[in-house]
C-alpha cells in the first residue's frame, strides 16, 4: 500500500485499487477513498475435496488458513479440528489442498469468485458460523485528496450501500485498534433505512468470544461502529486485545 501511495504522490499513478479489507483503519491525509464498488460476497468459504460443510469435516481434519480471525472462530465451533497455517495466493492455497497437505482450506468467497475458482468444492460459511473480516468483499479506489476532478469521476462508480456498511465496520475496527494480526470480525448489512452491524473479538484459541450486534441509521454509520466497539470493550474485549498485544 505504501508503494502505491508513493506512486500516487509522484504522479506515476492517478488511482490505486485496493481490497478494502487490506487498508489500514486510517489513511494518510493526502489520500481519499473516492469510490467503493458494489460489494461482492463477503462470506468466507470452506474448500474441500468433497465439498463438505464445517460440521461435516471428520474429527481432527486439517484445515488451512493464515487468518487468526478464521482460526479462532473455527476452533470455537470445532475444537477437535487441527487448524494449520497456510499462506500464498489463492491458486497456491487451493493447490496445497489438491496436493493433500490439508483436508480443507478457508478462503474468501469474493476472491474465489473473482478468479473464477468457486466450484462445487466451496461451501460458503454463514456469518453465524464465521463472521467475515471487516470490509471483506469490498473494492475501494484511492486517489489524491486534492484531485477534485478525478474524485468526481470516480464517485460515479460508488455503491451507497457498500459505503455505509464498510464505514460502520471500519469505524468499529478503528475504535478497537484492530488489524490483520488480531482476531476481530465485523459485518454490516443494510436493512431498509437501517444498518445492522455485528462485531466479534476472539481469543486466538477460540475459547473466548465477545460479540455484539446493534442497529443504527444509514446517516450515521461511523457512530454505529463506535458504539458496537465500545460495547464489546465493555464486555471484556479489551482484556483479550491486551493479551494478544502482549
Amino acid at each position: 500500500i505504501k508503494e502505491l501511495e508513493v506512486a500516487l504522490l509522484s504522479g506515476a499513478a492517478d488511482i490505486a485499487v485496493h481490497s478494502m479489507k487490506d487498508l489500514p483503519a486510517e489513511l494518510a491525509e493526502d489520500f481519499i477513498i473516492a469510490a467503493m464498488l458494489e460489494r461482492q460476497d463477503p462470506r468466507d468459504a470452506l474448500v474441500s475435496g468433497a465439498g463438505q460443510t464445517l460440521d461435516e469435516l471428520a474429527p481432527a481434519a486439517r484445515v488451512g488458513t493464515s487468518s487468526l480471525r478464521r482460526r479462532s472462530q473455527i476452533l470455537s465451533r470445532r475444537p477437535d479440528l487441527e487448524v494449520l497455517d497456510l499462506r500464498g495466493n489463492v491458486p497456491t492455497r487451493v493447490g496445497r489442498l489438491e496436493d493433500g497437505d490439508y483436508d480443507a482450506v478457508v478462503l474468501a468467497c469474493a476472491g474465489l469468485r473473482r478468479l473464477e475458482m468457486f466450484d462445487r468444492r466451496c461451501q460458503p460459511l454463514a456469518p453465524e458460523e464465521v463472521l467475515p473480516a471487516v470490509a471483506q468483499g469490498a473494492i475501494g479506489i484511492e486517489c489524491r485528496r486534492d484531485d477534485q476532478d478525478l474524485r468526481a469521476l470516480l464517485g460515479t462508480l460508488s455503491c451507497v450501500s457498500t459505503i455505509v456498511c464498510v464505514r460502520a465496520e471500519r469505524a468499529m475496527n478503528a475504535t478497537l485498534g484492530g488489524n490483520c494480526s488480531v482476531p476481530v470480525a465485523g459485518f454490516a448489512e443494510r436493512e431498509g433505512g437501517e444498518i445492522r452491524l455485528r462485531g466479534l473479538v476472539a481469543s486466538e484459541d477460540g475459547t473466548r468470544l465477545v460479540v455484539e450486534e446493534q442497529r443504527g441509521p444509514l446517516a450515521a454509520p461511523d457512530a454505529l461502529g463506535v458504539r458496537v466497539a465500545e460495547a464489546m470493550l465493555g464486555k471484556g474485549a479489551d482484556q483479550i486485545l491486551a493479551e494478544l498485544a502482549g
